[in-house]
């Protein structure tokens, strides 16, 4: 028998009984769709997970003020008080060769104003190596010169998202907006980021030198001469982070008198870990939803060679028919090997549809981030085509090894 009529016997055998094969293919069809949504899926959160490592940095330490026991051996918590200053951003700049970038910051919220325009928003007090760190580039007009830094000058770069809502399509540069009742002068805007790895909108932000934020915006905060409340830094090479991390925390136990055994009064943070973290646990959730869509497929093939084998059974007398008039165990077996792919193939299609589908309104109705590609759908077609093959060969064989006689006596 020739392929085209092995199909045509195989489409004949199907729509015979259309709606058992439409059952029994409809395993394979929640097999199929359920990779493409979950592999989609857990494709999408690593490309998060990418865009968070950008974001944030793989060679950087955030170091930020700890907590310490208060009277009666309560612990404090780290905005109670500031153990950072800039007399330590100095000395791990000076006594720490690894480092490439480090600065202090400082931070708050504050109502920007420009005519009849407002927003809430946050600022930050930054040091000059801030926007290097944090990987800023500007859109419009400059960054602080070191006079600004110096003398605490009321210049104020912006954030996309605050430009747009105070100027529209205009850049600001040169305008004068008011952060809480103080008036700045805009001189340069920020590239826009968008949202950050952690759902919040990067762009919605405020820069301003460290001294003008500590003498025009935090006045009323009693803020300790010299203190900061963060301090970033970044290395040259990555292969550096876990030996400069060490070395800085030596150090800031050293300046801060730290006697061996008590807590540390600061926390540094290494961002490569959370994310290492964070992709290990992608890692495990895309193969637990990899397994329970293999699974979903293994009981699709499993329906496939169960019907399967009842159609042998029913058709014994059919195949024995077959087989007196010429018909070999290769034609046999192929015939109903044919039946299964195609079964699973349909299976298949319609499943590589659904998926498609589902995996697209998962990205719209929900938080779930979601990347479709061709690679995807590529793989489900094997995977289709793979599981009518393997499941489909023992009913086929079966059919294969009937004796003709024995099968003719069948009624």
């Amino acid at each position: 028998m020739s392929f085209l009529d092995i199909l045509r016997t195989a489409v004949f055998a199907l729509r015979g009984n259309w709606m058992r094969s439409a059952l029994t293919s409809l395993g394979v069809i929640i097999g199929i769709a359920a990779v493409i949504v979950m592999v989609s899926v857990g494709q999408g959160t690593q490309q998060e997970i990418d865009k968070l490592v950008s974001g944030l940095g793989s060679q950087r330490l955030d170091v930020s003020p700890g907590s310490r026991r208060g009277p009666g051996g309560a612990r404090m918590s780290s905005s109670s008080f500031f153990t950072l200053t800039e007399g330590d951003v100095d000395a791990i700049r000076n006594e720490v060769p690894e480092v490439q970038y480090v600065a202090g910051a400082l931070r708050g919220n504050t109502q920007v104003v420009y005519a009849e325009n407002n927003a809430s928003t946050s600022w930050q007090g930054v040091e000059p190596d801030w926007f290097a760190i944090n990987d800023w580039k500007i859109a419009a007009g400059d960054v602080f010169d070191a006079q600004a830094y110096g003398g605490a000058a009321k210049e104020v770069v912006i954030g996309d998202t605050v430009r747009r809502t105070l100027f529209g399509d205009d850049s600001g540069v040169g305008q004068t907006i008011r952060l809480g009742r103080v008036p700045f002068t805009v001189v340069g805007t920020l590239e826009p980021k968008g949202q950050g790895g952690f759902g919040q909108d990067q762009d919605d932000i405020v820069m301003v030198p460290m001294e003008t934020a500590r003498r025009r915006l935090l006045g009323s905060m009693g803020l300790p001469p010299g203190a900061v409340m963060q301090i970033a830094l970044t290395v040259a090479d990555a292969r550096d982070l876990g030996y400069a991390q060490t070395e800085v925390e030596g150090l800031l136990r050293q300046r801060h008198k730290i006697k061996p055994g008590s807590d540390d009064d600061f926390t540094v943070r290494n961002i490569s870990e959370i994310v290492a973290t964070r992709t290990a646990t992608t890692n495990l959730m895309s193969k637990l939803l990899g397994a329970v869509a293999t699974i979903c497929l293994v009981i699709g093939g499993i329906g496939i060679m169960n019907i399967m084998l009842v159609s042998v059974t029913e058709r014994i007398r059919e195949i024995g028919l077959r087989m007196a008039v010429g018909a070999g165990p290769t034609d046999v077996r192929r015939q109903f090997l044919a039946e299964a792919m195609l079964i699973s193939l349909i299976g298949g299609v319609i499943g590589i549809a659904i998926g498609v589908v589902g995996a697209l309104l998962v990205g719209k109705f929900s938080d779930l981030p979601v990347a479709l590609n061709g690679k995807v759908v590529g793989l489900a077609a094997a995977f289709s085509i793979a599981t009518g093959l393997f499941f489909g060969y023992y009913p086929a064989r079966k059919a294969s090894q009937l004796d003709p006689i024995e099968a003719l006596r069948q009624s």
